[in-house]
């Protein structure tokens, strides 16, 4: 019978799975959102909500326990004026598990962990992508709808970009190869070549 055993030990001994949800738990209230296992995050839920309630209260008794779980002054001092006055209308659901894929060395499954309250939107990659995409299409648009239109106002000629040959153009020497392989070894044997 497993009478009392509650938690997933996470393959870790005590004060490894200690380590790792404080990390965790660092990594939400600075990045308020992370990618982890589920396993991983369902434990990590537990760890921040917990953190996230003694936010609330902003005792020093509450501040204590909580230095003593994240070991940071700044981290504490944060939670408590930044992030609990977030969750002052929520009674619990400081986080959300959202499912993401299967990790491919391992096929672990992955989730994101996120702050159901953040103070800013969080871009995944694909999003920032296309965020840059559009707006380097709309910044060479304007540039070239730009430049003529100056000139024309103006009342002179759009002016040609000078060219150069391929004299005028200075190159610099070519750095020397490296050397690889046999010959890296024989000069660190020998310090010559």
């Amino acid at each position: 019978m497993r009478h009392g055993y509650a938690g997933n030990r996470l393959s870790r001994n005590r004060s490894l799975r200690k380590a790792t949800l404080r990390d965790m738990a660092r990594a939400i209230l600075v990045q308020e959102r992370i990618c982890t296992t589920s396993a991983k995050a369902k434990e990590a839920r537990k760890f921040i909500e917990k953190l996230i309630t003694l936010g609330k209260k902003d005792t020093l008794a509450a501040r204590r326990r909580a230095f003593a779980i994240l070991c940071d002054h700044t981290m504490v001092s944060e939670l408590f004026k930044t992030i609990a006055p977030r969750f002052k209308s929520r009674n619990g659901g400081y986080t959300r598990i959202i499912p993401y894929m299967q990790r491919s060395g391992d096929n672990a499954e992955l989730a994101f962990l996120e702050l159901t309250e953040k103070s800013r939107e969080i871009i995944t990659n694909q999003k920032r992508v296309k965020a840059q995409k559009d707006a380097a299409d709309t910044s060479k648009v304007s540039e070239a709808e730009t430049k003529p239109a100056e000139a024309a106002a103006a009342g002179e000629a759009p002016k040609a970009t000078p060219t150069h040959s391929q004299a005028d153009v200075k190159t610099a020497p070519k750095a020397k190869a490296k050397p690889t392989g046999i010959r890296k070894l024989f000069q660190r044997k020998t310090g010559g070549e």
